[in-house]
């Protein structure tokens, strides 16, 4: 029997969750089970409420806004926990219509991939002004480069995934899960597509930045600290050789005068390209340090792999003897070994 879960994280998401909700499919083919899951990310409205009303299966609330990452992450375990073989995660916005979730389900189902992006044709949607399309552009091409993926809109939040592939991925970022995502999913060589969605025109401004300068600052840290967490030994390598370099620089124009005769004069930049040597060698050492440092991460994500999957070999054989038993909630535990990854 194959399970999939909607997760929705929502923010004060109260008067438009509704509409969302009711647009969610019912049934999909290749899917015994449908189940929506709302996570209500301190809400000062009663967004927890509208979703109980409605009917939703799964509720996830904090107290205080974590922000959209640790919702997202949250929702995850509380599916992974929930038994979901397919996650889909969406908007409560409305920004992407619900019929095609089946659009994105479809490549997962058919076990054609692990992940699929609902792609909004940035280049050509109408929703989105000259400057944004070109943003998003930018900013896809970054991520697909460093991510070694073909995928051209990096940045939307419309994805589906199969358990395995949620259980691979830990997201790490404060911000926005989704360039970190994509380029764990691109080192982890997990099956990754996109197929063309549609969106609708944005009812208020988004709350997960405050303005595009914030936005390009926080999506540009998140995309240097993913891509430097799985590539650790070219980053610092790459950078302590440009170090080098350029001290070689000021050292051969010491040279150059020394053999004119004329080296007493230009001392100082034999000391500031010694300097620069000795910098880029000490960056080019702590690359070695972080490369054995993401070996070591790879051996506690092969470990946690294999423990959530005893987990739930273990919860299943607890299912069997008390079938009778009401279901538990996410063991804090398990929120708390994913955080620490």
């Amino acid at each position: 029997m194959t399970k999939l879960i909607i997760q929705i994280p929502c923010l004060n998401e109260a008067e438009v969750l509704p509409e969302t909700l009711a647009k969610l499919p019912r049934s999909l083919p290749g899917v015994d089970v449908i189940e929506y899951l709302v996570i209500d990310d301190g809400s000062s409205d009663d967004t927890s409420g509208v979703a109980r009303r409605w009917g939703v299966h799964h509720i996830v609330r904090h107290r205080r806004n974590r922000g959209l990452a640790e919702a997202f992450r949250n929702g995850i375990d509380k599916c992974l926990a929930e038994g979901a073989d397919i996650i889909v995660n969406t908007d409560a916005d409305g920004q992407y219509a619900g019929e095609d979730i089946a659009t994105i389900v479809a490549p997962v189902v058919a076990g054609e991939a692990d992940i699929c992006i609902g792609d909004r044709s940035v280049a050509d949607n109408a929703h989105f002004g000259p400057f944004k399309r070109l943003l998003q552009r930018l900013g896809s091409y970054v991520v697909r480069t460093l991510s070694a993926t073909d995928i051209t809109d990096a940045v939307s939040g419309f994805r589906a995934m199969t358990r395995d592939a949620a259980q691979r991925i830990n997201i790490t970022t404060d911000f926005s899960y989704t360039t970190d995502m994509l380029i764990q999913a691109g080192r982890k060589r997990l099956a990754i597509t996109s197929v063309p969605v549609r969106t609708n025109a944005a009812t208020r401004p988004s709350r997960l930045f405050k303005s595009i300068p914030r936005f390009i600052v926080n999506t540009g840290i998140t995309i240097t600290r993913a891509y430097t967490t799985f590539n650790s030994l070219r980053v610092f390598v790459l950078l302590g050789a440009a170090l080098t370099l350029i001290g070689l620089m000021p050292i051969a124009r010491f040279v150059w005068f020394f053999i004119q005769g004329n080296g007493d004069g230009h001392i100082q930049s034999l000391v500031i390209g010694g300097a620069l040597l000795t910098v880029g060698v000490l960056v080019a050492t702590l690359g070695i340090l972080a490369d054995l440092i993401a070996t070591n991460r790879k051996l506690m994500e092969a470990s946690m792999l294999k423990l959530r999957r005893i987990e739930e070999k273990l919860d299943t054989l607890e299912a069997i003897a008390a079938p009778d038993a009401p279901s538990v909630a996410v063991p804090t535990a398990r929120a708390s070994k994913r955080r620490a990854s």
